[in-house]
């Protein structure tokens, strides 16, 4: 039995040695001796012969399986931490029979609090229900108890916070933050009662429950444009002809299901977000089709990039719908700064169809093709056009600009 573990334990070293050697080897890029080539060919921990691994791709989701990951809506109960108990007793030491109270106070309850975080994109991750850290009852000796840990809720940049229908907070910069609930108060122990009338209280107070409040988070996209059109305009392929972004595309209506923001690269290295929002139909406005869950989007955006679809009969009609639903869900909304963009230039009856939108309107119409890129670069141009614009205005009124 013995010479059976000495002989593993030879073998394990001789192993260890062998793998040590192929190490230093490959580091000097020497041949091998053939003696140590056939000794090696078992030796799994030699780093020659293990097995190379690729490295692991990230798994492309589809568009339902990415409408689970993004929520834009969420109504949360928040409760504060409750205070912790004061303390009721009294101080012993030998040959001091009347120490007096030394009870202490109890801590106060932990806070919660609505921090931006820039790398969280949905609020997918946020709990319906949050409740603070209590603190901890006070001790003798005039202990007083720890306070209750603040706890941090993340959102993503552009979270509004409404209570009852009503706004209290605009989410818009990284690291901003509300508290959604204050912790309560710790409770006082007995030697906060003490007075010249009352040398020995026995009165200890409990700690105060903490805020309850029932808020509503909803993420509305921070973008510089948005792209506004029916479904099976080509905005999903409009954006993945100007940028890196990968929305869903196919032949049916209602395939983009989510906001999709990509991202412009300029020469000067600039960066403009460009918002795919769902398609819009006639009655959005009455939260018709998506409706108004992704209308509120649009609000965020700087400037709008209205898509119109040449291929199909009398589009300066769906140009005037658009800008309904637009003024019938708030009020100027479709006065912003905008661009027409008539998609599907390469079909048999958009040029004629282009004219006609071009005879209806006095605003610059940009003819592109998502499909074959023509003029894409032009509606590129017009874009920096109307960014540089925004830039401008926001440096005059002294506001602090966007930057993506």
């Amino acid at each position: 039995m013995m010479q059976r573990i000495l002989l593993e334990e030879g073998k394990f070293i001789w192993r260890k040695t062998l793998c040590r050697k192929s190490v230093f080897h490959s580091s000097l890029n020497k041949p091998f001796p053939p003696n140590v080539l056939q000794s090696s060919v078992f030796a799994t921990s030699c780093i020659i012969c293990a097995k190379a691994r690729s490295l692991r791709k990230n798994r492309e989701y589809s568009e339902k399986k990415l409408t689970r990951y993004f929520v834009d809506y969420r109504q949360i109960s928040f409760i504060g931490g409750r205070g912790g108990k004061g303390a009721c007793s009294f101080h012993s030491e030998p040959r001091k029979e009347f120490g007096g109270p030394d009870g202490g106070n109890g801590g106060d309850g932990g806070s919660i609090i609505i921090k931006v975080d820039q790398q969280v994109k949905s609020l997918s991750l946020v709990a319906s229900r949050y409740r603070g850290v209590d603190g901890e009852p006070g001790g003798s000796k005039n202990c007083t108890g720890r306070n209750g840990k603040t706890t941090y809720i993340r959102v993503p940049m552009g979270t509004v916070v409404k209570e009852n229908g009503t706004q209290v907070s605009d989410l818009s910069r990284n690291g901003q933050e509300y508290v959604a609930a204050f912790g309560g108060l710790g409770g006082k122990g007995n030697r906060f009662f003490l007075s010249n009338e009352t040398r020995a209280p026995l009165t200890a107070t409990s700690g105060e429950p903490g805020q309850e409040r029932i808020l509503q988070l909803e993420l509305r996209i921070l973008a510089h444009a948005g792209m506004v059109g029916f479904p099976n305009a080509g905005k999903s392929s409009l954006l993945r002809a100007i940028s890196e972004a990968k929305p869903a595309v196919a032949a049916y209506p209602f395939t983009t299901l989510n906001p999709h923001v990509g991202v412009v690269q300029y020469r000067d290295h600039e960066q403009v977000a460009v918002a795919d929002i769902p398609g819009i139909i006639r009655g959005a406005h009455e939260n018709r089709g998506l409706g108004l869950s992704f209308l509120r989007h649009i609000e965020r955006c700087r400037f709008l990039l209205f898509v119109i679809d040449l291929s199909v009969e009398n589009p300066f009609a769906q140009l005037e719908d658009l800008k309904f639903e637009l003024e019938q869900y708030e009020k100027g909304l479709s006065n912003r700064p905008h661009a027409i963009v008539g998609n599907k230039i390469d079909l048999p009856n958009a040029p004629a169809n282009l004219e006609v939108l071009r005879q209806n309107v006095s605003h610059r119409v940009i003819p592109v093709s998502a499909l074959t890129g023509q003029n894409v670069e032009e509606l590129m141009l017009h874009l920096r056009e109307l960014y540089d614009g925004y830039i401008q205005m926001e440096d005059m009124a002294g506001r602090q600009t966007d930057r993506w």
